[in-house]
């Protein structure tokens, strides 16, 4: 006589089906295309970005910058792909390290065609911000060095060190919105002088105050000797 086959308990029979709804489930997941704009990151493109914190007056090196993806939405008109599109380019502000730097960071695009041959771009930081929001591309300055005198009799001497000097650009210092240059006085002037005068300059900034006084413009510029 044929034995007969109880039947299964509705529990068991609900754990089956539950575990066949779960296999069915985790079929669709597997063959359903990805949904639009869910397919991964979106593509990038290269820009020039800062490799670390940059001054306000900063003549750009190529070990200044880097090149970072950026998504094609985000890259903001100006910004450079090639670190050389920047090479010697000044900034006008601040940058911080890994912020893009685009063109509108940067000096007029006529500086150095307005260096006079011979002569370097030599970056001045004045003590007195208020000085250097006084003054504009195109100024001729005499730049004073103050600096105590010797014998400790408190007395402060001062000397030109360099006469009659081009300002190629006035720097802002405060940082902006990214991307776009600060409008506050950084202090900071860039001038046209000759490499001696340039060295003079960075030796005095060392040990002592920096200011200015403006000149009158004139065709015969004195110029301290070599």
């Amino acid at each position: 006589m044929p034995r007969l086959r109880r039947p299964r308990h509705p529990l068991h029979l609900l754990r089956q089906l539950g575990a066949l709804v779960l296999v069915a489930a985790a079929l669709v997941v597997a063959v359903r295309p990805p949904a639009p704009g869910t397919a991964g990151p979106a593509p990038g493109t290269p820009a020039v970005v800062a490799a670390r914190d940059l001054p306000a007056g900063t003549v750009l090196a190529a070990a200044d910058l880097t090149v970072a993806d950026v998504p094609v939405g985000l890259r903001p008109l100006g910004a450079a792909g090639d670190p050389a599109e920047l090479v010697d380019q000044v900034l006008a502000g601040p940058v911080q390290a890994g912020e893009l730097v685009t063109r509108v960071r940067l000096v007029g695009p006529g500086l150095w065609s307005q260096v006079p041959a011979g002569e370097v771009a030599a970056p001045v930081r004045l003590a007195d911000l208020a000085v250097a929001g006084l003054l504009r591309a195109g100024d001729r300055v005499d730049v004073l060095a103050s600096a105590p005198a010797d014998g400790g009799s408190g007395a402060v001497e001062s000397e030109v060190v360099a006469p009659a000097a081009l300002v190629l650009a006035v720097p802002t210092g405060e940082e902006g919105p990214v991307g776009v240059a600060g409008t506050g006085p950084s202090g900071l002037l860039v001038l046209a002088v000759p490499p001696s005068t340039a060295a003079r300059l960075a030796a005095a900034a060392v040990t002592a105050t920096l200011t200015v006084t403006v000149v009158r413009p004139s065709h015969d510029v004195p110029r301290l000797p070599p």
